[in-house]
């Protein structure tokens, strides 16, 4: 008798067995409204550099507003009403963080650099932006620092040349 009750168990036993195993494979899918855009890949520009000469996967993306004055006039309005200018001044000129309109950049000034910078963050103060603008509101937010003129009274030269 005990050996039919050990089947029994064994035949109870196998379809709850399966049915947890199905159950721990299935995955649901976020509601739409909880789904995040993908962060962009990271980007390959001149400037980087690699380890043996072997680039990390990434892709080449461009700024769609490169040079559009309307976007870059959204720009300024993004760029005070995120508070930028609570870091780097009015105007972007510098105030506690370092100045975007001299034309000198720690990370790079390529549009793609600035990207990287403001949508991933940096060390030591500068906070990630990605994921409360999006990539196009990066893009809109570069197009603004990138059509800054440069001030007459820059006291030192980059280290890039031009």
């Amino acid at each position: 008798m005990r050996s039919n009750q050990r089947s029994n168990h064994k035949l109870i036993a196998l379809p709850i067995l399966v049915l947890l195993l199905t159950a721990s494979n299935v995955r649901s899918e976020p509601p739409a409204a909880e789904k995040k855009s993908a962060p962009p890949p990271s980007t390959k520009y001149p400037s980087h550099i690699s380890a043996g000469h072997s680039d990390p996967a990434a892709g080449v993306f461009t700024n769609p507003y490169k040079d559009n004055k309307a976007m870059a006039a959204a720009g300024e309005g993004m760029f005070a009403s995120m508070n930028c200018d609570g870091c780097h001044g009015g105007g972007a000129s510098g105030f506690a963080a370092p100045s975007l309109a001299d034309g000198r950049w720690r990370y790079g000034g390529a549009d793609e650099e600035i990207f990287q910078s403001i949508y991933y963050g940096r060390p030591k103060g500068m906070p990630a932006f990605g994921g409360v603008l999006g990539a196009d509101g990066i893009w809109i937010l570069v197009t603004y620092l990138k059509s800054l003129p440069l001030p007459d009274g820059v006291p030192t030269q980059s280290w890039e040349t031009h």
